[in-house]
């Protein structure tokens, strides 16, 4: 295994998703990918992995082991079988280039959809500001809170309300815990807004990791940024 030369947006994409295993200390983690497939949400599963599974499933994933050369423009896994993926931050990271290419090209305002991490910008035709709801998960159909935006914003919810195992009447979400292997729990979903929707992309799976005592911590140090986390127990908890 040596280090491998990749494209400069390959290597800053890689960059600022380790800057989110840094400041959650691994409770996110592009490594994640390398993690072995016990986990099934396609509502086969009917029992638990084993404790010595779940262990041996997370060997080969570990964000130290992500070695960046900036001279060289160079990424090395320390570990054979290390694979990265950017499932996590990818799809705010299109919508944010999607936003300032119709920026460039004079387009004056518009909301980008990329599979549901929306950028916008400007108003909608008749001076009104766009408007986003954010869904509830346990009422079809019912909205919890309404978003207005006149300027450039971004929205990405994360949630184990779509993906998920239900075993012995427990629910376990795809998102899972790059350091124990084992899914999140506690919340349901996470919506975060602010400017840049590769940014909200990481915070959103970020907290659904930590939990939410942990991750309102966490927020406090990027005030630019806000959240509504919906907990498993249908509470609500926003600071906005």
């Amino acid at each position: 295994i040596k280090p491998v030369k990749v494209d400069v947006e390959v290597y800053n994409l890689t960059q600022r998703a380790l800057f989110f295993s840094e400041i959650s200390k691994g409770a996110f983690d592009i490594s994640i990918v390398a993690m072995d497939k016990i986990w099934k949400f396609d509502g086969s599963m009917e029992k638990l992995p084993s404790k010595k599974s779940i262990r041996k499933s997370v060997e080969k994933v570990d964000y130290n082991n992500i070695v960046l050369d900036s001279v060289n423009s160079t990424i090395f896994l320390k570990k054979k079988g290390m694979k990265i993926g950017f499932g996590a931050t990818g799809k705010g990271y299109a919508a944010d280039n999607a936003r300032k290419i119709l920026q460039q090209e004079g387009v004056k305002s518009g909301i980008i959809n990329a599979a549901g991490d929306i950028a916008t910008w400007g108003t909608q035709l008749n001076g009104e500001p766009w408007k986003l709801g954010v869904n509830n998960p346990f009422e079809t159909g019912e909205i919890i809170e309404i978003l207005e935006f006149s300027t450039n914003k971004a929205v990405t919810t994360s949630g184990s309300y779509e993906k998920y195992a239900e075993i012995n009447q427990k629910r376990y979400s795809h998102i899972i815990n790059p350091k124990t292997g084992i899914p999140s729990s506690g919340i349901t979903s996470v919506t975060i807004i602010g400017t840049n929707a590769e940014m909200c992309n990481g915070f959103s799976t970020t907290i659904m990791v930590l939990g939410v005592k942990k991750g309102m911590q966490l927020m406090k140090k990027f005030p630019d940024y806000r959240y509504l986390i919906l907990t498993d127990k249908e509470e609500i908890i926003k600071n906005f």
